[in-house]
């Protein structure tokens, strides 16, 4: 019978305590792959903890795919994670995870408090139950049809864009669906704004795609500089631009539409976080705008719901299903079975849209606390900050003599992972120096305080 020491958990909750000891079992494997976990009941007499605690922890292992609950025979261990989680023991880290900072400013993700457990445990159990056949079924390459049915209708209500589930392709994360996306443009050159997230550059590169930078203007990408690319295709964030947190306004927009149906070119529109803004609805995006079939919609849950679900989405204009069939339709879905299915639930019964006006509050209240307690700092008269009303992270520039490199440097020996806007650029000397792009999500209580200090140090 497995035995834990609760009594060391400290003010850690029980259940998540038992979490953790079962998950670093199961990294170290000394609980095999395939072997049965004792019953909910007896293992919670054994531990002197109630049954739920225990149902808790196996519905939360079984989200994140570490076991699997068999119907009428009980709880299984179904595969050992490729990469430790914050529960593994030290010794099982790789040196390829690299530093532990201090402070990650570069990082935009989501702590895991946010992450609606109890929802997906609670559909995760149902899906176990209820389509035993879940696990172990195929699914179309484009992805599992409930899945797509259901964005397609977020789609449509939330964004206003016809995407009917046929036209909907379901990638494991963004970077698969830019692969796929490089496979279907094999031949053209694509645009690519400028500064620019730089995995969608370094894996399009790695496809023979040739990458052009396109600079940005105040409005966005500049429609003369992208004719004079010569580009065959645009990727673009125009509700939300990384890093420089651009909205392209409606006009903008038109006219890259009018170079895209004038040049025969295409555009893939990476809306990646535009259900994190925090005043009015987003403009309509360029697919539910384009009239010539020239736009592709990409969207992701990493943002919103956590990074390791790794599920994105792609819309295809009608005129590309053929051929993204004849060139990619070969892959195989990437997405596990169970995951497709809990995630269509969650999205179709209302969960998601609850789950992000949390979120949209959560995320409001600490932006504003951040904002607050910078410009509240000794470091706050040196800088000045750009503050968009959306996502997950702001610009700073700071008022010092020290070169980026320097910067980067010294919070670097403070432990502080610092990103600033020439790491985004194609050429780190055509952006503005000493802008920090602040990502403030991990920003919450004691981790707030410890930013503020440790940036004084760096800056001031």
């Amino acid at each position: 019978m497995l035995t834990y020491d609760l009594s060391a958990r400290g003010k850690t909750p029980i259940y998540e305590y038992l979490c953790g000891c079962l998950r670093r079992d199961i990294y170290a494997g000394r609980l095999a792959v395939g072997e049965k976990l004792p019953g909910r009941r007896s293992l919670a007499e054994h531990l002197g903890v109630s049954e739920i605690t225990v149902n808790t922890a196996y519905m939360q292992l079984a989200a994140e795919g570490c076991l699997v609950s068999v119907p009428r025979r009980g709880m299984y261990v179904a595969a050992r994670p490729l990469a430790p989680g914050p529960d593994a023991p030290r010794e099982a880290r790789s040196a390829e995870a690299g530093p532990r900072w201090r402070l990650d400013l570069r990082s935009g993700r989501i702590e895991e408090a946010l992450f609606p457990s109890s929802a997906w445990a609670r559909l995760t159990r149902r899906v176990l139950s209820e389509e035993p056949r879940a696990l172990v079924e195929g699914v179309p390459h484009e992805g599992l049809y409930a899945l797509r049915e259901a964005v397609s209708d977020y789609l449509r209500g939330y964004k206003g864009l016809d995407a009917p589930p046929e036209r909907i392709i379901i990638g494991a994360g963004s970077e698969f669906l830019y692969l796929m996306l490089a496979q279907l443009f094999s031949g053209r050159s694509f645009a690519l704004e400028d500064p620019g997230y730089p995995k969608i550059r370094e894996t399009y590169a790695a496809c023979g795609i040739k990458c052009l930078p396109v600079p940005l203007d105040a409005h966005g990408v500049s429609p003369a500089a992208l004719a004079a690319s010569g580009a065959g295709a645009l990727h673009i964030s125009p509700a939300h631009q990384y890093p420089s947190g651009l909205v392209t306004p409606m006009p903008r927009r038109q006219e890259l539409l009018d170079w895209a149906e004038r040049t025969g070119g295409y555009i893939v529109e990476d809306d990646y976080d535009s259900e994190l803004g925090f005043t009015a609805r987003p403009l309509p995006t360029l697919a539910g705008i384009d009239r010539a079939g020239r736009v592709l919609y990409m969207t992701t849950f990493s943002q919103t719901i956590s990074p390791g679900l790794r599920v994105s989405c792609l819309v295809l204009p009608e005129a590309l299903t053929v051929l993204w069939r004849e060139r990619v339709g070969f892959y195989s879905s990437a997405v596990p079975n169970l995951e497709q299915h809990v995630l269509a639930r969650f999205i179709a019964s209302g969960g998601y849209e609850r789950h992000l006006s949390r979120l949209r509050k959560t995320l409001r209240e600490r932006r504003a606390a951040v904002l607050e307690a910078f410009r509240s700092s000794a470091f706050a008269p040196r800088c000045e900050i750009a503050e968009p009303a959306a996502g997950l992270h702001f610009l700073m520039r700071a008022d010092t003599p020290l070169t980026d490199a320097k910067l980067k440097r010294r919070a670097g020996e403070l432990g502080v992972r610092l990103a600033l806007l020439s790491d985004f650029a194609f050429d780190e000397r055509s952006a503005e120096p000493h802008t920090l792009v602040i990502n403030y999500a991990g920003l919450n209580g004691e981790r707030l305080g410890a930013a503020v200090g440790l940036l004084e140090r760096i800056i001031c």
